[in-house]
């Protein structure tokens, strides 16, 4: 009778090893949700809002959110999806059975990702368009340095969140958030190139994308969103921190999210063959 599992080392060092790597494959998985949800729900809600607002074009155009949904992820949402272990990681209890991918506090930092993504593409454009630091030009020309503000704003602002996202537990406000993972540091090079080029070679930003190269304020406003993303995504992330620190649940150890609030039956019994092995089953 063969086994549906074989042990085939029993070295304590190598399970320590495979428990860390299972760690770090789940946390990964939490962080490139954390980058990519925000950032493709920011591309519909900022066209969304900005009709909303009653801007005369949408804030992005098709090309854009096509664009940007694609360098996105194939840059900053792979970056997540090879980072090392954090510091820390094996001194964190083990996760509840049944946990969901996307706890209450993933959700939450979704959410804020979301919001923040959004209120800075739909802020940034309606600055442009009703600021009146533009009302002398055309509105042809006012409508491309909308779109190409937003745009930056958009893939900028997603570096931010990128960055944040780094890292589930500790500060990204420090030297180890350009450390540890080449990776991170070369797509966030590939993606701030990109933008600078499609920005400002012409005929590919006018007749492509819809915009055209921005000014030193426009600059400005995507530094700007850059900033406020991380530092508030920081902030919260301070704060689960502080709550973990006071004894909260900040890991849904407790309870389900999204459900009934009744933990899932796991099925204890042991697989076959493991009656060869002299060990007892867990009863329920």
């Amino acid at each position: 009778e063969a086994s549906e599992m074989i042990l085939a080392d029993d070295n304590f060092a190598t399970i320590v090893y495979a428990v860390k790597q299972g760690r770090v494959v789940w946390d990964n998985l939490r962080k490139v949700l954390l980058v990519n949800t925000p950032i493709n729900n920011s591309q519909g809600l900022s066209v969304l809002f900005g009709l909303l607002v009653k801007l005369p074009q949408t804030p992005i155009s098709a090309i854009q959110i096509l664009y940007s949904n694609f360098i996105c992820a194939v840059t900053l949402g792979f970056v997540c999806a090879i980072e090392p272990a954090e510091d820390g990681i094996m001194e964190l209890p083990p996760r509840r059975v049944g946990k969901r991918l996307i706890g209450r506090f993933l959700f939450l930092r979704i959410v804020l990702g979301t919001v923040l993504l959004t209120g800075c593409v739909v802020g940034s454009a309606s600055i442009i368009e009703y600021g009146g630091r533009y009302d002398d030009w055309s509105v042809e020309e006012r409508e491309r340095m909308m779109r190409g503000v937003a745009f930056n704003v958009l893939d900028f602002g997603a570096i931010s969140v990128m960055l944040s996202a780094r890292f589930a537990y500790n500060s990204s406000i420090h030297p180890r958030v350009f450390q540890g993972n080449p990776a991170a540091v070369f797509s966030i090079v590939i993606v701030a190139v990109l933008q600078v080029f499609l920005s400002y070679v012409p005929g590919l930003n006018s007749f492509v994308f819809s915009m055209r190269g921005m000014d030193g304020f426009g600059w400005g406003l995507t530094f700007a969103s850059m900033v406020i993303v991380f530092i508030v995504m920081e902030i919260e992330k301070a704060i689960r921190r502080h709550l973990k620190a006071q004894g909260a649940d900040t890991d849904d150890r407790e309870t389900p999210f999204f459900t009934d609030g009744k933990a899932p039956e796991v099925d204890m019994k042991m697989p076959k063959g493991a009656s060869k092995l002299n060990l007892q089953e867990l009863n329920h």
